[in-house]
């Protein structure tokens, strides 16, 4: 019977990067993925620690594979990525469920920590690493569109903002080898991908030495740009305090480098960055973005924000929502603030901002982004874009759905259109979530 592995991949895009590179190696083992459950011999869960409620996610599902572990005996279990990394000895005493704790950089230790298992032992590693990449696996994908895919460029993360546990679980900033990261992205387009996002926790910082050859990212984007002018590039996360012009002329100079930018503000009180260990002002904040406009006049904004940080008053709050105002952008992932153990904030502030203050500024949030949102969609009624498709739409087997440079989705009659394909479509009208169109 062949063996048969089962990954369920949960928090940021880096993850499902991740899972895919753990099937590579499961894969050289003698595993095969499986999409079912109940015909796995081994279950990995891939884990997000950024917020309670994803590791309360993950100890719900444990909750449903006692069960299943009930009733096969020889089934492994495995927890694997950052919450693997910082509760290793807790997961371990959960219910003699788990036989496998893996942390980001140990990844290429799988099928020994497997067999580990298969013999009776507890299988652990988390040693983190200054140098894993792995630069040269090539990863089995595991997107279902087989027309967008993840690209890795780097890992870890050195800046050390006050409530973030990703320098602690995934280690420091290292990046990788630029020649390792074209080769993937051109065999991706062999492939019939014609969409790539190149990930690190900031992309911007990357950088790769050799001899006296230095490639920073915005030499990297461009030479990812130059594989075909039918790919097209998107990139995941800037920093506000390290974008530079540099990379805004790139963008501006390739048709196919994707015309958005998700530039993490989080706050728009300076007081508050600064308590964050954020490296930059309100006003720097402000300036990136005046150079995004200008440089970039097309080019969709998007931003992560946290309402509800230590001592956050009244007036940072009301920062916060006229710099939402006044930047006008195109999405926004918006969230109460979560003390994370072990992290800076946890450890020097007091998080003293009640949970009813919390949720009735997110409320403020949302709705003020779902008014900014709605005018900029019927701003789009009446323009047209190029739509790399990407498939069916969800809601009808007769409409075909993609995605704009700008990263709208928009949905359209299928005709005789196909996925993988660019269309020109002239928005029509608008949902809260998508434009909708014809090509023309």
């Amino acid at each position: 019977m062949p063996k048969r592995v089962y990954i369920e991949t949960y928090g940021c895009q880096m993850n499902v990067a991740d899972s895919e590179v753990v099937m590579s190696i499961l894969s050289k083992a003698g595993y095969t993925p499986t999409s079912e459950i109940n015909d796995a011999g081994l279950i990995l869960i891939n884990t997000c620690s950024i917020r309670d409620n994803a590791e309360q996610r993950i100890w719900g599902r444990l909750e449903v594979f006692k069960h299943l572990k009930k009733k096969k005996r020889d089934l492994k279990i495995g927890i694997i990525g950052c919450m693997a990394e910082r509760l290793k000895e807790k997961l371990l005493e959960k219910d003699q469920l788990v036989d496998i704790v893996v942390g980001p950089d140990a990844y290429r230790e799988l099928p020994s920590l497997v067999a580990e298992a298969e013999a009776g032992h507890k299988a652990v590693n988390v040693l983190l690493s200054r140098e894993e990449t792995y630069a040269d696996i090539s990863p089995v994908r595991m997107d279902k569109n087989g027309v967008s895919s993840f690209v890795s460029i780097m890992r870890g993360c050195n800046n050390m903002c006050a409530y973030c546990v990703v320098p602690y679980v995934r280690g420091a900033e290292r990046s990788r080898n630029h020649e390792s990261i074209i080769s993937e992205v051109k065999e991706l387009f062999d492939n019939g991908y014609r969409d790539v996002t190149l990930l690190g926790q900031n992309v911007d910082s990357y950088k790769w030495e050799e001899g006296q050859s230095v490639v920073g990212f915005p030499e990297l984007l461009q030479k990812v740009a130059l594989v075909d002018p039918l790919l097209r590039v998107r990139f995941s996360t800037s920093h506000p305090k390290d974008i530079s012009d540099e990379l805004l002329h790139t963008m501006a100079r390739h048709n196919n480098i994707c015309k958005h930018i998700h530039l993490p503000a989080q706050s728009g009180s300076s007081r508050i960055l600064k308590l964050m260990n954020r490296e930059y002002s309100r006003e720097w904040y402000m300036e990136r973005v005046k150079a995004i406009r200008t440089i970039l006049p097309e080019c969709a904004l998007s931003t992560d924000m946290i309402t509800g940080f230590c001592t956050e008053s009244e007036e940072d709050h009301k920062e916060s929502l006229s710099l939402m105002e006044w930047a006008g952008f195109d999405f926004a992932y918006m969230f109460k603030y979560n003390e994370r153990p072990g992290t800076r904030a946890a450890r020097k502030f007091k998080d003293d901002v009640p949970e009813e203050i919390k949720s009735a500024r997110l409320s403020e949030m949302i709705a003020l982004q779902n008014k900014n949102s709605a005018k900029l969609k019927k701003n789009d009624i009446g323009m047209i874009f190029d739509v790399l498709i990407e498939g069916i739409s969800k809601r009808s087997a007769e409409y075909l759905s993609g995605r704009t440079s700008q990263n709208k989705v928009v949905v359209f009659p299928r005709n005789e259109l196909s996925k993988g394909c660019y269309a020109r479509i002239l928005i029509e009208r608008t949902t809260s979530a998508t434009l909708i169109g014809r090509s023309i």
